[in-house]
């Protein structure tokens, strides 16, 4: 059975999870945390990427990008991959496959999910129990959005910037996001969409993208949506 094919659009952000092989680890010390970041950037730039949060985990990793072209995302892993993979076999004098296959991803609507999927990423290493508070995992994105940090991989989304008028309101207001937890049907949500490679946002919104796409963005359904209300294809109606 042919493998359903990623859902990517211009403009409209990705959430992707790329894991190790059995869930195995794929980072051994600090500096693999190092080179991957830097690779990560220096192909993000090649590929016309915008990374606007991330984080690194023992055994896998959790990117929230955007970019003008559909196929972006999935060259920037494919040469992210292959590079770290070179490293790693190199380093550890290993051989064979280090990733789970191919990553798993979904398109994530801006309005009202956005900044949640950002949480999502960034508390990953607390729901791990591996700290108490984001600002002390050092492999995420969570000190450059959140306290100012110099971190040259991150560019803050639109959504992100309209929290405040200047670089201190944004970050006291995006630090005061995480005062709660995460609702669970929203960790539901995420984990659902990324593994399903479904459209994470509203029910307009997984419709737009369907329509778009010509092709289900969601679960349950079957066929292509109805034509009654919705946008040409090949313009979705995100508002």
């Amino acid at each position: 059975m042919p493998r359903r094919a990623r859902i990517a659009l211009p403009n409209v952000p990705i959430h992707l999870i790329q894991r190790g092989n059995n869930r195995q680890p794929c980072f051994f010390a600090d500096e693999d945390y190092r080179r991957y970041l830097d690779w990560l950037s220096e192909y993000a730039s090649k590929s016309s990427c915008r990374i606007h949060a991330y984080v690194l985990m023992t055994n896998h990793v959790h990117l929230l990008i955007s970019s003008e072209r559909a196929d972006a995302g999935g060259a920037l892993m494919k040469s992210l991959g292959q590079r770290y993979v070179q490293y790693v076999n190199r380093v550890y004098r290993r051989s064979g496959t280090l990733w789970e296959g191919r990553f798993r991803s979904c398109p994530v609507q801006e309005e009202d999910y956005l900044l949640g999927c950002q949480r999502y990423i960034e508390l990953n290493p607390v729901r791990a129990n591996m700290v108490t508070h984001p600002a002390e995992y050092r492999w995420s994105s969570y000190r450059a959005n959140a306290q100012g940090e110099m971190d040259a991989l991150v560019q803050p989304h639109l959504l992100y910037t309209s929290l405040g008028s200047d670089a201190v309101s944004r970050q006291a207001a995006y630090r005061d996001l995480f005062r709660y937890e995460l609702e669970p049907g929203l960790v539901d949500e995420i984990r659902r969409a990324t593994n399903g490679n479904f459209a994470l946002g509203s029910e307009r919104f997984a419709s737009a993208v369907s329509e778009t796409i010509g092709r289900r963005a969601a679960p349950g359904q079957s066929g292509r949506p109805r034509k009654s209300g919705m946008p040409e294809s090949g313009e979705l109606d995100l508002e």
